[in-house]
C-alpha cells in the first residue's frame, strides 16, 4: 500500500469509487443504445477474459478504427488541400511567423518544442504513467497511456505515408530541419493526445481544479502545435489535422476507460 494512502483509494477499489464519478456525471452510465449496447458487449468479454484483458482488446480494437480514421482523414485532407481551401491559409500564416522570429525566441522556442519530440514526449509520459501507476497501485494507467501512445504514433505514420505532403522550404524554416512528410504534425497530434489522458486521469481524482487542469493541457496541445508553424517545420493544416485526429483518438481512449470502469462497477 502506498504509505499515508488509504486501500479504497488505490487499486481496483479506488477506480470503482473515486474514478466513476467527474462533477456528478456517472462515467458508467450509458444513455444512448449504442453506448448500452457496447457496455453490453464489453461486460460480456470482461466476464471471460478479465476487465483489464476488456480494456486492451477494446482498446486495440479503438486503435484500428483510429488508422483507418487517419486513412480516411488523409483522403479528405489531400481534397482540401488540392482545392486549396483551409490550405489558402499555410502560406500567409507562415508568412506571418517569421515576421515574430528573432534569435532569442527561435532558440527558446526550439528548446519548447523539443518537449514534444521523440525523446521529450516519451521521457515525459514515462515519467507521468510510473508515478501514476505507483500512486494508485494499479495497472489502469500504464494500459491507457502505452495504448495511447502507440494509436498515436499508428496514425502519425499512416497519415504520412499516405499523403506524404512536402515540409515548408528549408529557407523558410528554423534549423535543426527535419525532413520526414509533413502531414501529420507528430508534435501536435502526439501532445494532444498524451497530454489530454495525462490530464483526464489527473481529473478523475480532482475535487476542485478540473477546469485548470484541462486548460492547461490544451494550452499545451495549442502552443506545440503552433511552435510548429512558428518554426516553419509544418504547415498550419498539418498542425489544424493533426489536432483532429489526435482529439478523435483521445475520445476513443477515454471511451473505453469508461466502459472499463462499467464492468467494474456493473459487471455481467
Amino acid at each position: 500500500m502506498v504509505a499515508g494512502k488509504n486501500p479504497a483509494e488505490t487499486g481496483v477499489a479506488g477506480e470503482v469509487q473515486q474514478d466513476r464519478f467527474v462533477g456528478g456525471q456517472d462515467l458508467t452510465r450509458w444513455d444512448t443504445t449504442p453506448g448500452r449496447l457496447l457496455a453490453s458487449v464489453v461486460k460480456r468479454i470482461s466476464s471471460l477474459l478479465g476487465s483489464h484483458a476488456a480494456l486492451v482488446l477494446t482498446l486495440a480494437v479503438g486503435a484500428a478504427l483510429a488508422v483507418t480514421l487517419a486513412s480516411v482523414f488523409a483522403q479528405v485532407y489531400e481534397s482540401v488541400v488540392e482545392a486549396d481551401g483551409v490550405a489558402g491559409l499555410d502560406h500567409p500564416v507562415l508568412d506571418g511567423a517569421k515576421t515574430l522570429r528573432s534569435p532569442t525566441l527561435n532558440l527558446l522556442i526550439t528548446a519548447y518544442t523539443d518537449v514534444g519530440g521523440t525523446i521529450g514526449m516519451p521521457v515525459l509520459a514515462l515519467a507521468v504513467m510510473v508515478l501514476l501507476a505507483w500512486r494508485r497501485k494499479s495497472l489502469t494507467p500504464v494500459i491507457l497511456m502505452l495504448v495511447a501512445g502507440l494509436g498515436s504514433l499508428l496514425m502519425t505514420i499512416a497519415g504520412k505515408e499516405l499523403v506524404g505532403r512536402t515540409r515548408p522550404d528549408l529557407a523558410d524554416a528554423v534549423p535543426p530541419y527535419e525532413y520526414s512528410a509533413s502531414f501529420p504534425s507528430g508534435h501536435s497530434l502526439n501532445s494532444v493526445v498524451i497530454a489530454g489522458i495525462v490530464a483526464y486521469l489527473i481529473i478523475l481524482r480532482l475535487k476542485s481544479a478540473r477546469a485548470l487542469t484541462a486548460a492547461g493541457a490544451a494550452v499545451f496541445a495549442a502552443t506545440m502545435g503552433l511552435s510548429r508553424v512558428y518554426l516553419g517545420h509544418h504547415w498550419l493544416t498539418d498542425v489544424l489535422g493533426a489536432w483532429a485526429l489526435g482529439a478523435a483518438w483521445l475520445s476513443l481512449v477515454i471511451t473505453a476507460h469508461r466502459l472499463y470502469l462499467t464492468t467494474r462497477v456493473h459487471p455481467a
